[in-house]
């Protein structure tokens, strides 16, 4: 018998914030409230990052502009990483660099190769204020590395360089969700 809830079964699924939208693009502001709206965000987040199949969340994907993300991604060795950070901060990404294929729910339907470290940590708060370290690797410290970016403001896209850019670049500008945002 599972104890405790399951993560997002009391939130509600929020729209995604696309490419092109200014909260993308703007570093987010640290949490100071640890209280139940924290705590309703995040449900809110997984209950979105289930609904759209994704493997991490962060608040600026949903529009707001906090420090937070959600995620429930698998390592190389298919173990199962679940759970939030508030306030993170990427502390090491280190270890071997690896071009692998990237998405986001942001830029949906699309994903390009892109280089990350196969480590990382992370440090950051739980939503009762709790410190918390995030230990990733492979696919997981992909993870862990990409919903940092996105409360820097950043996206995948930007990691990227040459033809690879110029091939997302124009793909972005096809996608049926694109509303002239600048390149990528």
């Amino acid at each position: 018998m599972r104890h405790g809830s399951i993560p997002g079964a009391r939130g509600r699924v929020r729209p995604l914030t696309l490419l092109g939208a200014a909260a993308l693009r703007e570093p987010c502001r640290d949490v100071t409230d640890f209280g139940s709206d924290l705590a309703d965000l995040v449900e809110d987040l997984f209950a979105t990052m289930y609904a759209a199949q994704g493997v991490g969340l962060a608040a600026n994907q949903i529009g707001v502009g906090l420090r937070v993300f959600v995620y429930d991604c698998p390592d190389d060795e298919d173990v199962r990483h679940l759970g939030h950070v508030v306030n993170p901060r990427l502390v090491e990404a280190d270890g071997v660099v690896v071009r692998g294929p990237e998405g986001c729910l942001s830029l949906p339907g699309l994903e390009a190769g892109t280089e990350r470290h196969d480590h990382a940590v992370v440090e950051g708060f739980t939503v009762t204020g709790e410190p918390v370290t995030v230990h990733g690797t492979g696919f997981f410290a992909r993870c862990l590395q990409h919903e940092c970016d996105h409360l820097e403001g950043r996206v995948y896209a930007d990691h990227l360089t040459g033809w690879r850019k110029r091939r997302l670049a124009g793909r972005i500008r096809r996608a049926p969700w694109h509303r002239g945002a600048g390149p990528a």
